[in-house]
């Protein structure tokens, strides 16, 4: 049988990694990435310090590629900051190794399919290759491949600020003041919120890195004002596990954070969906309910926190199988579904959980989640090793765990439940973290609850 050939879409860690366990599996390997360099996307929140150590952001087919370059491995105790881990990772893998040969840069993918075949012809359509178009700044030109894995990511499609999945009314022509994701509100894009009241609605990591670095700023800065716009009713679940999340970063974040909202450095805003932003003499009003009647603030600049979902307007021609909720593979989707997914339940999993109906072709890294916030770096390695191993007919290493995972330390009992909450302060087993339970016990107070009184 001839060599296969594996077009990889996207060349952020997860897209490396595929290319590096693809050739270590004697498979030829093409990498299509849509920014200038690998790691375009990494590169958008270059400040972010990981939660995770290096032990757990290396991959190890990628780490054996390194080796004969002299790379020197980083402690795997410390934790990067996205711009390390370019730096110190995946630029010496884009660029000192075979995979240096294989990455077409600047290569924006616009449509698969199958050679020969739409959608809806079946007979003999697994014997055909994938076809993939993609435009490269010199016209449109086309890849023929016998497998693809999608590692293309969610950061360039984050969700809109509207509660209801849409963009609130006004959201587009209001674009001037709205951000998205996680700038560099301390650093790069200093200048544009210091001395401002800048709101953030969001409950996950994005929005509490953003509000500490926008406190930080307040510190520097007098007149910089951080708005907490918080669609649901209790703050203490975006505090997380605390001493109780085995990613320490993580659980010290959240500890941080608690502490803030409980200082009253933080305004919050609980039960705040958006459904309007208008102009305001030249301020953003954010209105929850009628845009003329209900709940409003107004601030300088708003920044959208609220997550990301994949891309799928170039796969309308392959026969994909989603969860029609979570948008993940369906094998997948209850596994890491955020309704009752937020402790490490979620297990290891590779190419059986990925598989469409389009053999040959999956999903993997952050776009394989679909709708979902639980992803790990790890997580996607451990995916992309399956998958090269399935492809190259080893069904036994493709079956094979080889990952375990940290808990967070945020309990899930038939739902999402946040430690240290009520439940946690005020009765039941003491908590290690107590800043996690002060905190609780103080917003609880805030919002006119009778709180526990430990702070």
């Amino acid at each position: 049988m001839s060599e296969k050939t594996v077009a990889i879409i996207g060349a952020g860690p997860v897209g490396l990694a595929a290319a590096a366990h693809v050739l270590e599996r004697g498979m030829s390997a093409i990498v299509l990435e849509a920014g200038p360099e690998a790691g375009h996307a990494v590169r958008q929140w270059q400040q972010v310090q990981l939660f995770s150590p290096w032990e757990y952001n290396v991959d190890k087919a990628a780490a054996r590629m390194l080796a004969p370059t002299g790379w020197n491995s980083p402690d795997p105790q410390s934790y990067p900051t996205g711009g390390e881990l370019l730096d110190r990772y995946l630029t010496p893998l884009a660029t000192r190794t075979p995979l240096r040969e294989v990455i077409r840069t600047a290569s924006r993918v616009s449509a698969i399919s199958r050679v020969g075949f739409d959608k809806a012809k079946t007979k003999g359509r697994e014997q055909a290759p994938f076809e993939i178009r993609y435009q490269n700044g010199k016209g449109p030109e086309v890849l023929r491949a016998d497998a693809v894995i999608d590692t293309s990511g969610t950061w360039f499609s984050p969700n809109p600020a509207g509660r209801n999945g849409l963009p609130a009314i006004g959201e587009h022509e209001c674009a001037g003041r709205v951000a998205y994701g996680m700038p560099d509100v301390w650093g790069a894009s200093r200048s544009k919120y210091a001395g401002k009241t800048v709101a953030v609605l969001g409950a996950g990591h994005s929005a509490v890195g953003t509000l500490i670095n926008l406190v930080h700023l307040a510190d520097e800065v007098p007149g910089t004002q951080p708005v907490w716009l918080l669609r649901g009713a209790d703050p203490a679940k975006a505090f997380g596990g605390g001493r109780n999340d085995k990613l320490a970063a993580r659980g010290e974040l959240g500890s941080a954070f608690a502490a803030l909202v409980a200082s009253g450095k933080i305004r919050v805003e609980t039960e705040f969906g958006v459904t309007h932003l208008l102009d305001s003499e030249g301020r953003l009003k954010i209105a929850a309910g009628a845009c003329c009647g209900g709940r409003s603030v107004v601030v300088d600049e708003l920044i959208v926190s609220t997550g990301f979902r994949p891309d799928f307007s170039f796969l309308s021609e392959l026969r994909l199988r989603l969860d029609p909720a979570i948008e993940a593979p369906v094998a997948l989707a209850p596994l890491i579904d955020p309704n009752e997914h937020s402790c490490g339940t979620v297990r290891p999993h590779g190419a059986r959980e990925l598989a469409h109906d389009e053999p040959g072709f999956y999903m993997a890294g952050m776009k394989s989640y679909g709708r979902a916030p639980t992803f790990l770096m790890m997580t996607g390695y451990e995916q992309v090793r399956s998958i090269a191993a399935d492809l190259a007919g080893d069904k036994e290493a493709a079956a094979r765990v080889e990952l375990v995972l940290p808990e967070t330390g945020v309990c899930t009992r038939g739902g999402v439940e946040a430690a240290g909450a009520a439940s946690g302060c005020c009765g039941g087993s003491a908590k290690e973290d107590l800043s996690t339970c002060c905190a609780a016990d103080e917003t609880a107070k805030k919002a006119g609850a009778s709180g526990c009184g430990c702070s």
